[in-house]
């Protein structure tokens, strides 16, 4: 199969990348190369020839036109997007180009793409999106995330991303476009830029400083180890009925406070201190506006219709995670001079 990833050098795009080539598909790779992409990330294909890649913006039109003709993808694989809640807080402008007009690009040059070809039966565009545009849960076990539950974002960045699935439903509806939709929970493992709450509390408790976690900790999501998901998108793109959309979670649910304190007593085992325990540099700050309570995801639909469940537990997971980044400080200490790096942005103020 030919695919066209969009976002391929950030850190979901590239675990996708990295599989589908793994598993002998072609990758033409679409990324703008904006601060979160790396092309580190896919340097164990990057020499393959089922690999290649185009520095384009998904908004640049022309250049999606040129692209779509000279690879002639059997199916596009759409996860370009700005995803940091914080970054939204501080600069929604960037999350409505990127995520709403850039995803209405896409959109217009796919579908014309699939009219000029004839409209063949097996295209497919996949839109990977978010479990945030579901809004927030209460603190209930039995209440989850399902595919038909209403939208309700409290972000900036929800929204965007809650835009976009509905532009790709309205062009499945409107235009019969063969459409794909996944909503996830929050992924972790390697390669995740330090900006977001694990690889930020890694690299601040390796470094001696303070660990932030927003509130009083209380806030719950369920958490989903990135190579788990990428399986999981291609077994929506290969098996997935088109129109559909699937919920994909990790069976993995914690506050905040419990997930760090699971990835500090993993540091006290594999790099101890010299004195006292890593947890003891956690700190509580200023909430931040319109935090989700709890996320939490009910994926009956693609275990039962897909027959894809998640493979890696929470602790296997944060384990192969924290040791990544200690074995990888090549990858992550050139970042360590940016602004924001390992800092939380979107205040409570």
């Amino acid at each position: 199969m030919k695919l066209l990833v969009t976002g391929g050098l950030g850190f979901i795009g590239s675990a996708v990348v990295r599989l589908a080539v793994a598993n002998g598909h072609s990758v033409v790779n679409i990324d703008a190369l904006t601060y979160a992409g790396r092309i580190e990330n896919v340097s164990e294909v990057a020499e393959s020839p089922l690999y290649a890649l185009e520095q384009i913006d998904i908004q640049d039109r022309a250049a999606l036109d040129q692209v779509f003709a000279h690879y002639a993808p059997d199916a596009v694989m759409h996860l370009a997007a700005e995803s940091h809640v914080d970054r939204s807080i501080d600069g929604p402008s960037d999350f409505i180009q990127t995520n709403i007009v850039g995803t209405f690009c896409l959109l217009e040059a796919a579908r014309a793409y699939w009219l000029r070809g004839g409209k063949p039966e097996g295209f497919r565009f996949q839109h990977i999106s978010t479990d945030e545009v579901f809004g927030s849960l209460p603190h209930d076990p039995s209440i989850k995330f399902t595919e038909t539950t209403p939208y309700s974002p409290r972000s900036p960045y929800s929204a965007s991303k809650a835009a976009s699935d509905h532009l790709v439903r309205a062009w499945h509806e409107t235009y019969g476009l063969p459409v794909l939709l996944t909503n996830c929970s929050n992924n972790y493992g390697p390669y995740h830029f330090p900006e977001k709450l694990i690889p930020l509390a890694i690299l601040r408790a390796l470094a001696g400083k303070p660990i932030p976690i927003y509130g009083d900790g209380s806030n719950v999501r369920d958490w989903l180890y990135v190579e788990d998901h990428a399986e999981a998108l291609m077994v929506v793109l290969e098996k997935g009925a088109a129109g559909a959309s699937y919920n994909i979670g990790g069976d993995n649910e914690l506050t905040n406070l419990e997930l760090i304190r699971m990835v500090c007593s993993i540091l006290d085992a594999e790099r101890p201190k010299h004195s006292g325990r890593y947890a003891d540099q956690i700190v509580f700050v200023a909430d931040r506006p319109g935090h989700d309570a709890r996320y939490a995801i009910d994926a009956t639909r693609i275990r039962t219709e897909l027959s894809w469940q998640p493979s890696v537990t929470i602790e296997e997971g944060l384990r192969r995670t924290v040791r990544w980044y200690l074995d990888n400080e090549a990858w992550w200490h050139p970042l360590m001079d940016r602004k924001g790096i390992t800092g939380r942005l979107g205040g409570g103020a």
